[in-house]
């Protein structure tokens, strides 16, 4: 097979900041394929708009393989939705490439929270509507989407403080500033493993090898219940099929490797490779879910004022 790509220095735009979420994710996969490709992977984080500046970036870049897009569950399955209006379209302006990895969202609470488990929590709500705080990373991101999930599911009454990302959120809730957090599991992990946090449950349909003795969200009395924040690599539109296909091969190598496993796996993410058509289904897929979840939430009016 063609390798069209080989040995040309390939740029990586991360739409969030260093040592993110994201970043966390994107870091090890870069210099992963970069091996692969035998060629330098460069991150370039683009961080604004919830997602939108380095999507917009991506999306504007020449479709000649020398630039990728790290996209998230954020910028190509929400923001279609959250936002009144995007300066990219998350389907036409970019060749799906290969999903990567996914992570489900945890709830964490501060021990000083008087509630060890979900029941308790969902407990504690309802013995108090409304007063009860959780914060999230800000405004229709996967954590916040999930925590209106919940609510509805579990038909509790509690408020949101967003914040401008997962690192001033957890700073917040550590210093029992809030009480509960919902954001994608790797931001937590290692406070939770310290003990310095409390991790209730998590979102995914399946535990995670990292919290193997937290339980879903869904074994928790909620059947059915499912969110996961995912990765996955687009080029701009129009990449020629060839580069394309070539990319999507090697990408599925470097997601099925020991060594991707190895480095996501402790952190509580999930490699997982869907590429081209499939890639293209899956989000096709979720810009539905999250739409569906984004209008029940009212979200988007919080979004426009």
């Amino acid at each position: 097979m063609a390798q069209p790509v080989a040995g040309m220095q390939i740029r990586l735009i991360v739409p969030f900041p260093s040592g993110g979420p994201s970043d966390i994710v994107a870091r090890p996969f870069a210099e992963l394929l970069g091996d692969a490709l035998r060629s330098v992977v460069i991150v370039d984080n683009r961080a604004g708009a919830g997602g939108t500046i380095g999507a917009d970036a991506a999306a504007r870049s020449s479709p000649d393989g020398r630039t990728l897009f790290f996209a998230t569950v954020g910028t190509h399955a929400i923001n279609p939705t959250l936002y009144k209006s995007l300066p990219y379209d998350a389907v036409r302006d970019f060749t799906p490439i290969a999903l990567v990895a996914e992570a489900p969202v945890a709830i964490i609470a501060n021990p000083a929270l008087p509630a060890s488990n979900l029941g308790e929590l969902i407990a504690l709500a309802k013995r108090a509507p409304g007063k009860l705080s959780y914060g999230s990373a800000g405004n229709g991101t996967p954590g916040h989407l999930t925590a209106e999930m919940f609510k509805t599911a579990t038909a509790i009454d509690i408020q949101h403080v967003p914040y401008k990302g997962s690192a001033p959120a957890l700073s917040d809730l550590l210093a029992g500033r809030i009480k509960i957090i919902f954001d994608p599991v790797q931001s937590t992990l290692a406070q939770v493993h310290a003990g310095n946090l409390w991790a209730l449950a998590i979102s995914s349909k399946a535990r995670s090898l990292a919290l193997p003795n937290v339980p879903t969200i869904a074994e928790s009395g909620f059947p059915g219940f499912e969110t996961t924040a995912w990765w996955g690599v687009f080029a701009p539109a129009k990449l020629p099929s060839e580069m394309a296909t070539s990319l999507a091969v090697r990408i599925a190598k470097v997601v099925n490797s020991e060594s991707f496993r190895g480095k996501m796996e402790p952190l509580g993410v999930r490699p997982t490779v869907l590429t081209l058509g499939d890639f293209a289904e899956f989000q096709r897929a979720e810009i539905a879910k999250w739409g569906k979840a984004i209008h029940d939430s009212g979200v988007t009016e919080i979004i426009s004022r």
